[in-house]
């Protein structure tokens, strides 16, 4: 199994990302994935999560109206569009598979796999 996130880097505050995890070796479709950040001396926070086949979605209150995920069942990929960034999003963020197909519950409790994460940093 292999989860690998790309997209992170250094923007000014207001700028925007776009944040890509490419999945294998799993029954991707099947699934719900998510993407979580933990910054310096902090716990590890949900992001968001995307169900398997409808595309439900849930956000962290920080991220809503920010943040917007989406998955591509065919690529076996997620992403993660971020906008209007501020410094307090600095964090490594990590995508990651749900025990579940559905994000009814999708703390970082409830994962069947982590990917490595992507550096993003927002910095005047």
């Amino acid at each position: 199994v292999q989860l690998q996130a790309s997209g992170g880097g250094l923007v000014q505050p207001g700028g925007s990302l776009n944040l890509s995890c490419s999945a294998s070796g799993f029954n991707f479709d099947n699934y719900a994935m998510a993407w979580f950040r933990q910054a310096p001396g902090k716990e590890r926070e949900g992001v968001s999560c995307v169900s398997s086949i409808l595309g439900h979605t849930k956000y962290g209150d920080s991220v809503k109206g920010r943040f917007t995920v989406s998955r591509d069942n065919l690529k076996y990929a997620v992403y993660l569009q971020m906008n209007n960034l501020k410094p307090e999003d600095t964090a490594v963020y990590f995508c990651a598979t749900i025990l579940s197909f559905d994000c009814l519950w999708w703390g970082p409790d409830n994962i069947a796999y982590w990917g490595q994460g992507t550096q993003v940093t927002v910095s005047s």
